[in-house]
């Protein structure tokens, strides 16, 4: 098995967690460990690649700082695709965002890689406990199992509807749209996904197009593992730009209530 990254964009293959960790990874595959097999949660520290204050400055003195300041929500549950975690997740760290990993689960995720289990993710702020108004942006990696389990949570769906409906920011990839279409985030966006859902979003009222990359007023969404790079960039394009709140609000206000209204 072949451990490899490339720069920025952050796509790796099987078996990686993030920044910090190919050693360890490479040390597993060298002791032959299986896909599937039983394996320790990886700490949030060695996940990000901290081990003492003095490699987290000296690994800060490295990165961007175009997303300095800026926070960032990875909403998952089991069954997450890895890369379309560990990807844009090491990549906006890279460019100075600070990124939770938020699920409803406690403890941690184990993500999903190639038809197989794959490493297990510290999670870092429990849903129940999140506030989606401290956040930035939204980011909403796929699988088929992540998404299908997250779209039926209402805490989620409002979580989701909060970030969306203040303007900020969501990148959706993958089976990640799943949760925007049950979240009532799609109605007249143009968007793409994994092949399989576009029924789905085009039956919700969202436009669909066969693009690597679309962005409709901050909303970010990409087909598959592939268009990692050109999704991580528009993703921290995004985020660096800021609140597309005042065409956005115009256009949700036009068919529902705020988020949270009954």
């Amino acid at each position: 098995m072949l451990v490899r990254m490339t720069s920025r964009a952050g796509v790796f293959a099987a078996g990686d967690v993030r920044a910090g960790s190919i050693n360890r990874v490479a040390a597993a595959v060298g002791e032959g460990s299986t896909a599937g097999a039983a394996r320790a949660p990886i700490p949030r520290a060695e996940v990000t690649g901290v081990a003492s204050s003095s490699q987290a400055e000296k690994r800060r003195s490295h990165m961007g700082t175009k997303l300095e300041g800026k926070k960032v929500a990875f909403v998952v549950t089991d069954g997450f695709e890895q890369t379309e975690l560990t990807g844009p997740l090491r990549a906006l760290e890279e460019d100075g965002a600070d990124c939770d990993v938020i699920s409803p689960k406690e403890g941690k995720v184990k993500g999903w890689q190639h038809g197989n289990w794959a490493d297990e993710i510290a999670v870092d702020v429990v849903l129940k406990d999140a506030d989606a108004s401290s956040y930035d942006a939204l980011v909403l990696p796929g699988g088929v199992m992540n998404p299908d389990k997250l779209r039926i949570i209402p805490e989620v769906l409002a979580f989701v509807r909060k970030v969306f409906d203040a303007g900020k920011p969501v990148g959706a990839i993958c089976h990640g749209p799943w949760t925007l279409i049950d979240a009532g985030c799609v109605e007249d966006r143009t968007m793409t996904s994994w092949p399989s859902v576009r029924t789905d979003l085009v039956n919700a009222g969202a436009k669909w197009v066969d693009e690597e990359v679309v962005c409709d007023e901050g909303l970010v969404t990409s087909r598959k593992p592939d268009d990692l790079p050109a999704f991580s960039r528009k993703v921290i394009e995004e985020i660096a730009e800021g609140v597309h709140g005042e065409a956005r609000a115009k256009r949700i206000a036009a068919r529902r209530p705020a988020a949270g209204a009954e």
